[in-house]
């Protein structure tokens, strides 16, 4: 089974949020969207991997600073 989640946040802390829901581990999909056209959408295989997870994380920042509100949507195992 699977719970969805979102959450808004300003631009600013994007990096900050994205990395607060990795750290926590338990993520099977992370969807990045503005306005409701999505940015980014990353699958939980990838963000096993900190080697791959880099660049992801380069973009995040950078979209992060072009935007003022954002949404990071969350698919998680239950």
């Amino acid at each position: 089974m699977e719970k969805f989640e979102e959450f808004k946040v300003k631009g600013s802390e994007l990096l900050e949020k994205v990395l607060e829901l990795i750290r926590e581990g338990n993520i099977r999909h992370l969807i990045i969207k503005n306005k409701n056209r999505v940015f980014l959408e990353i699958p939980f295989t990838l963000l096993t991997v900190a080697a791959l997870l880099a660049p992801y994380l380069v973009a995040i920042g950078l979209f992060g600073t072009l935007v003022t509100d954002c949404s990071v949507e969350v698919v998680r195992k239950k």
